[in-house]
């Protein structure tokens, strides 16, 4: 996550993935919702870098990142599992 700590990137990606779960109707636990806020930022940052050369920086630039990715990563995830 750009320019944050770890800790914080632990913080902030826990609650965006629980809005994301929240948002969603999803059921999962603190953490796969830690897991998916920063993977879902980590993922979109870097399509954001890639396209527009940006990112959005400080904390709630993040949870919004790290919401929005999360949310993505869930609606492939229930893709997968209807496919299979």
């Amino acid at each position: 996550m750009t320019g944050l700590g770890w800790i914080a990137a632990i913080i902030i990606g826990g609650i965006a993935g629980w809005l994301a779960e929240q948002f969603m109707k999803s059921n999962m636990g603190i953490l796969m919702n830690i897991i998916l806020g920063i993977a879902g930022a980590l993922i979109l940052n870097f399509i954001l870098v890639s396209l527009v050369g940006a990112t959005l920086g400080g904390w709630i630039g993040q949870l919004v990142v790290g919401f929005i990715g999360a949310c993505i990563l869930i609606a492939v995830a229930r893709m997968f599992r209807r496919a299979a």
